[in-house]
């Protein structure tokens, strides 16, 4: 498929791009989707929760009351979990919630979710620019040129440009990412699609491994 390529101005430059059709018009996977979408979620989580086991409780060890004859339960030490303040039983520990993912079912889960962004209309793809410094309002200026300064947006850039990346930085709705760190997480979540006209073969190569 064909679109228009626009400049920051929001204007057409009478140039168009041709988007792989093996990248942006597969049909969408939405398991794939949800399988990738998990695992990002999941790495995100640093599962360093701990809680202190009985065992790890400081206190003394001194047998808290005689065994017999009190009338209650015995019990032999105030670390004891059913006492106020000792330890917590089965409490949750570090651990990692990274999830494997095969690398054909994360680029089949990106290739669905550009086709999604394709099909409904909601990728646009303009020349690339930078600033010469990092100005917020600058790039706040593009998106309402651009007409998609309501919703989320993310742009894809062929190289990380930091003057680009601080401008955004402070937009709330708006994220910057390079073509290589595309994930499909961030496609999913975000209304509209930018992509740089540099973005676009590295994003071909990038599916091309």
């Amino acid at each position: 498929m064909k679109l228009e390529v626009y400049n920051i101005e929001g204007q057409q430059t009478g140039r168009q791009v041709n988007l792989p059709a093996d990248i942006f018009e597969v049909e969408p996977n939405e398991h794939a989707v949800y399988l990738a979408v998990k695992q990002y979620l999941a790495h995100q989580r640093q599962g360093t929760h701990k809680s202190k086991e009985r065992g790890e409780i400081a206190g003394s060890t001194r047998k808290i009351k005689r065994q017999k004859g009190t009338g209650t339960a015995r019990a032999g030490s105030l670390k004891n979990p059913v006492f106020r303040g000792g330890g917590r039983i089965f409490g949750p520990r570090p651990r990692t919630y990274r999830i494997k993912l095969n690398k054909k079912v994360q680029r089949l889960a990106r290739k669905s979710a550009l086709s999604a962004k394709l099909s409904s209309g909601n990728i646009k793809v303009v020349e690339d620019f930078t600033f010469d410094t990092p100005k917020t309002k600058a790039y706040q200026g593009i998106l309402q040129q651009l007409e998609l300064s309501e919703g989320k947006t993310l742009l894809v850039t062929g190289e990380l440009d930091q003057m680009v990346l601080l401008s955004s930085r402070n937009l709330p709705k708006a994220t910057v990412t390079r073509a290589q760190d595309l994930n499909t997480y961030s496609v999913m979540v975000a209304k509209d699609l930018i992509i740089s006209e540099g973005a676009l073969e590295k994003i071909k190569n990038s599916f091309a491994q």
